[in-house]
């Protein structure tokens, strides 16, 4: 148990320490609530013990702060006020207890261990419910989703960094969850950042956060994604659109497990799992030269590879009826399910978008309805391709790459790089498929 205590009494901090430390509590302190939001960046702390009134930065303040950079630690505030304002104001603003001074310290000591039991007994409940919630929303009985699911729980004592790899649409970021909620961090935050949809210019300090005047409008100082996922896990997705500057940043914190701000001085340690996914080949770019070796292999400690809808059978019945009941449920829909053609028509199709094409289909599907199922009729799927498409009632894998290219390279008026970027391949895999089948 590791505490911070807070106080610009130097007298009675050393005290409060000195008795924490009879209880077999570690602690440490600072004079003001500005000292104190420097060491709470920097550490991890069971709980934060701070004082109403002190200069520079007061109790409240602090609170606020800590509360609004994602600090969700117990806080307790002292007062040598004792009016009942200060105390309202003081749990309105974030303090988990209030005490008035003077007190015993073995008060102290029992209100702080009473907080860190409610905190944990509360993430405990968060974190049955939200295990609940993920393992609900990881469905699939196929033979590769049901090894993917033995693979998660056998690893779950474990915080090995995983990569997931699979076709856009098939489900990376909702397995990246189901992980995390299988961890030794379960209780702790997930933090998920799309690396390609952040512009090169930003995404340095969206990561790493930065100090006021790092930069002209860096005007306070700011948390970086990695150290709001303190404790948690870091999900980085498309890390295949990750710069050469940016993967040699990444390998680097991975390494060493810590960062500094742009624009600090000061190494700040963190603790985080990190988990990656991608749409594209990272050992096709490890060749080519883009995506460097010794990243790929410390990322790439545990892989998951999802396969595409299209090869997980009956799957996509299971994928729909839950779909259904959730968008049915949110949408305060009279829809409650699936008709017979229905379920035909949507195992009928190859679904090249996968699990977020079916999911923007069954959306919009629920929105046209009238009846309480979603009939043929409502079902209208972005590509034509169905198996009977072709005489013989089936769409091989070869007639639905062909018809995936044609489409990318037309909406992209045959630019390659951008058609392979669409289909989610590398450029060199797109144009040995269009020497393959001729295109």
């Amino acid at each position: 148990m590791n505490i911070l205590i807070i106080d610009d009494e130097e007298m009675l901090r050393s005290q409060l320490i000195k008795y924490m430390s009879l209880e077999n509590i570690e602690a440490e302190g600072a004079a003001n609530g500005r000292e104190g939001m420097d060491k709470i960046e920097k550490h991890s702390y069971d709980a934060v013990i701070v004082d109403f009134r002190m200069p520079e930065m007061d109790g409240l303040e602090m609170i606020k702060k800590a509360r609004s950079h994602g600090y969700r630690m117990p806080i307790i505030m002292m007062s040598a006020h004792g009016e009942t304002k200060d105390a309202v104001e003081a749990l309105k603003s974030g303090a988990d207890d209030y005490i008035i001074k003077p007190f015993a310290p073995d008060e102290l000591v029992i209100r702080v261990k009473q907080c860190i039991d409610s905190f944990k007994t509360k993430n405990y409940i968060e974190f049955v419910k939200k295990k609940s919630e993920y393992t609900n929303t990881f469905i699939g009985e196929c033979d590769e989703i049901k090894h993917i699911k033995d693979m998660v729980e056998r690893m779950s004592s474990s915080l090995s960094n995983v990569l997931i790899t699979g076709e856009s649409g098939t489900g990376k970021e909702v397995l990246a969850r189901y992980i995390h909620h299988y961890s030794p961090f379960q209780t702790g935050p997930f933090v998920a950042i799309n690396i390609a949809g952040i512009p090169e210019n930003l995404i340095e300090s969206e990561l790493f956060g930065y100090e006021k005047g790092a930069f002209t409008g860096a005007v306070s100082r700011k948390a970086g994604l990695f150290e709001l996922a303190q404790g948690g896990t870091l999900f980085l997705d498309e890390i295949g659109d990750a710069s050469l500057s940016l993967q040699v940043k990444l390998l680097r914190v991975i390494q060493e497990k810590t960062i500094m701000r742009v624009g600090g001085t000061t190494s700040i340690p963190i603790k985080v799992r990190f988990i990656s996914a991608t749409n594209k080949n990272l050992e096709e770019m490890v060749k080519e030269g883009t995506f460097r070796e010794d990243l790929f292999f410390r990322i790439n400690v545990v892989n998951f590879h999802l396969p595409p809808l299209r090869e997980r059978g009956d799957d996509v019945i299971l994928l729909s009826k839950a779909i259904v009941t959730r968008l049915g449920n949110n949408m305060a829909s009279n829809v409650k399910g699936l008709s017979d053609g229905a379920i035909k028509k949507i195992c009928s199709y190859s679904f090249p978008g996968n699990i977020r094409e079916l999911e923007n289909t069954l959306e919009r599907a629920i929105i046209f309805s009238n009846g309480a199922y979603v009939d043929e009729n409502a079902l209208e799927f972005s590509s034509k391709v169905t198996l009977g498409a072709t005489p013989s009632n089936v769409v091989t894998m070869k007639d639905a790459e062909i018809l995936a290219i044609r489409n990318a390279l037309s909406a992209t008026d045959n630019n390659r790089t951008k058609a392979s970027e669409m289909l989610g391949i590398s450029r060199r895999s797109l144009i040995t498929k269009i020497e393959e089948y001729g295109l």
